[in-house]
């Protein structure tokens, strides 16, 4: 079993993701992933999200220059929200 597996996607697909600063515990944002996105998230170690106004992939940072690099990536304890800190 992957670890995508393990999350438990709402009916869209999509799953919460609340967004720390590492060092700080600022709460940057709160936006969605859905399996694409934290797949693309776990390869390349940059946030990408799920744009739900947009229905696209959004990398972070790919308009302003401001990309969050990931240091860790967790699941709370129902698996049905990530917290990404970076």
């Amino acid at each position: 079993m992957s670890w995508l597996d393990q999350v438990k996607w709402n009916e869209d697909g999509l799953a919460p993701v609340i967004t720390q600063e590492v060092g700080t515990n600022q709460v940057l944002t709160l936006a969605w992933m859905n399996r694409a996105s934290l797949q693309l998230t776990l390869e390349t170690g940059h946030a990408v999200y799920w744009s739900r106004s947009r229905q696209k992939l959004w990398h972070k940072g790919e308009q302003s220059g401001h990309q969050q690099l990931v240091k860790s990536i967790r699941l709370d304890c129902d698996n049905d929200a990530l917290l990404l800190h970076v």
